[in-house]
Parts: structure tokens; C-alpha cells; sequence
């Protein structure tokens, strides 16, 4: 076993997960795994870059991280940045300041790279499972961009799209720093026809209706997720592999989006940095569902993270 701390830096939170890794079957023992949102990503959309406090946030959690690898002892960290610092003119800083922290390059990784990570990590441990027919369709809804990968083992086709819960957020949601609450119709309309246009594109690149199981990954998916298990605080262990409808997820797409943000704060399962985002996250994951035709949506706690961890181990091997 090789100990390995996997580090995600997307457009909304930072992640980091510290395990030991079988680099040879992927097996991994996870021994800490944390996150925080930091909003990397705030206003990118609009002005191209990291603005000072964004990142500020994501050095000070980068610190916190920096204490914890050191403590449990990782032979090797690898650092992935997604789709918020492929977009920053100023991403330099960002990669100076990660370096200064934890010793380590921020690798600013492509859409397709993001979407092979994402595809190891959620698909690793359902292999042989009979009650989930292949291929799989791995969803994994960001902050800024959406990865789709359809595979069988291996990957088959992958594309990222510049669609996520911050991006749809600030682009139509937002007026003069201040969210739409609950959003007006138009704004919603806006939302589902940017991710109509935007899974046209996937759509030329991965054939989605030729998925058997759609698996979905990140914050949006996993909070939908809670809150349709009823939970009173969110549990991952209960989260990791529940299966929920397409009825389900609309009635509670339709819940956030005719919600005030006090409303949504009520939810115990939000996260405090989700509740302006999850109405947009919501609306992507039901798009999704709507245009593959899939009834359900199988949830992982296992995603973008866990790939990185494996490939680390697989490095140092």
C-alpha cells in the first residue's frame, strides 16, 4: 500500500483526501477526507480572473491541508486544479501560492483529463456489481464545467462542458452581486436553455443514450440526494450508492428553484457555500436526466478525488 494525499481545487471547493492505495487493484483505505468551499471561481465568468479573496481562501485551506498531509505522513500529494484556473488570465498566482504551501505543482488539468479521474474513482468498486447494467455514464456536475464520461472499464468517449452550479449561478441568477430569490421564471428558462445547448455539445462527442447506468458525482448531485433520502444532517456513508429517481430529483428541483435563500438555508443537508448554487446544480442534473432518458441516478461519494489518489498511487509504484 502506498499512502498518497489526492488534492481537487474546482471552481466551488477544495478537497482533500488522504489513504493508503493498492496501486496494483486500486483498493484504497481512506484515512481522511475533507472540504471546504472557497469559491475559487467567484466572478472568473465575468472578469477572466482569480479574484484576491477567492483566493485567499483557497491558500488558507491549502495551509490547513498542508498540516494534515504532514501529520498523517503521505509519500507523495498530487494536486489537481479544474475548470475555475483553466479559465483565469492570473492563474500563475495560483500556482505560486500552492507551491509556497504544499510543495507541489498544481496540475491544471483538461476537461477530458478531469473526466478520466472522475470515470477510476466512481466506476473502480462497481465493477461485477449485477444490479447496475454497463455502460456506465459517470455525471460529474462542478462548479464551473460538467464532465461526461461513458465507459465499460475503460473509458470510451469523455467531455467537459462549460456548465456548473457557479457558472449558471452568476451568469443568470445574479444582478449586481445579488441572487435572484427565489430566481424569475426567465432566469430558470435561461439556466435549462444553456444546458440544452450545452449537452448538444456533449451529446456530438459521447453518445448519452446509450447509457445503461447514470452515475453522478459532486456537491449538486450528492445534496440532491440527501435531501431526497430526508436526511436530518448529511450522512455520506447513507448518500455513497443511493439510487434516485427522475421523478424525485424534478419535484425537488422545483422545491429549490421556487425557494428563498432562507428557505434553502433551512434544509440541515445544504452546506452553508451551497445554498445560492444548488437551484442552478439541480437544474443541470435534471437536464441531464431529461435528455439521456435515465429513471434514476446512481450517487458516489467516490469521484474526481479518488481517481486522483489511485493514479498517484499508480505513479509512485
Amino acid at each position: 500500500m502506498t499512502r498518497v494525499a489526492a488534492v481537487d481545487c474546482g471552481t466551488n471547493s477544495i478537497r482533500l483526501l488522504v489513504a493508503d492505495v493498492d496501486p496494483a487493484t486500486g483498493e484504497l483505505t481512506e484515512l481522511d477526507r475533507r472540504m471546504q468551499i472557497v469559491r475559487l471561481g467567484q466572478g472568473v465568468d465575468r472578469t477572466g480572473r482569480l479574484a484576491p479573496e477567492a483566493l485567499e481562501r483557497t491558500f488558507a485551506a491549502c495551509r490547513e491541508y498542508a498540516a494534515v498531509i504532514a501529520e498523517l505522513g503521505a509519500e507523495r500529494t498530487r494536486f489537481v486544479a479544474t475548470s475555475a484556473s483553466r479559465d483565469a488570465e492570473n492563474r500563475d498566482d495560483f500556482v505560486r501560492g500552492v507551491v509556497d504551501i504544499l510543495g507541489v505543482e498544481p496540475e491544471v488539468i483538461t476537461g477530458d483529463q478531469e473526466a478520466e479521474f472522475s470515470f477510476t474513482g466512481a466506476t473502480r468498486e462497481l465493477t461485477g456489481r449485477a444490479d447496475l447494467a454497463r455502460p456506465y455514464l459517470v455525471v460529474d456536475i462542478g462548479g464551473g464545467s460538467t464532465e461526461f464520461v461513458l465507459g465499460d472499464g475503460t473509458v470510451r468517449a469523455a467531455r467537459s462542458v462549460d456548465i456548473g452550479c457557479v457558472r449558471m449561478t452568476e451568469r443568470h441568477l445574479m444582478r449586481d452581486g445579488e441572487i435572484s430569490d427565489p430566481p424569475s421564471p426567465d432566469r430558470i428558462a435561461a439556466i435549462k436553455a444553456d444546458a440544452a445547448a450545452a449537452l448538444d455539445e456533449a451529446e456530438a462527442a459521447v453518445p448519452l443514450r446509450e447509457a445503461a447506468t447514470l452515475v453522478g458525482l459532486a456537491g449538486s448531485v450528492t445534496t440532491v440526494a440527501a435531501i431526497a433520502l430526508g436526511l436530518d444532517h448529511y450522512d455520506s456513508t447513507a448518500v455513497h450508492h443511493a439510487r434516485v429517481s427522475r421523478a424525485r430529483v424534478a419535484e425537488i428541483t422545483d422545491r429549490l428553484v421556487t425557494s428563498t435563500h432562507a428557505e434553502r438555508a433551512a434544509i440541515p443537508v445544504i452546506h452553508p457555500g451551497r445554498v445560492d448554487v444548488i437551484a442552478a446544480g439541480a437544474l443541470v442534473l435534471l437536464a441531464i436526466m431529461d435528455r439521456t432518458g435515465a429513471e434514476e441516478v446512481v450517487v458516489s461519494e467516490h469521484d474526481i478525488l479518488d481517481g486522483i489518489a489511485i493514479k498517484a498511487a499508480e505513479d509512485a509504484g
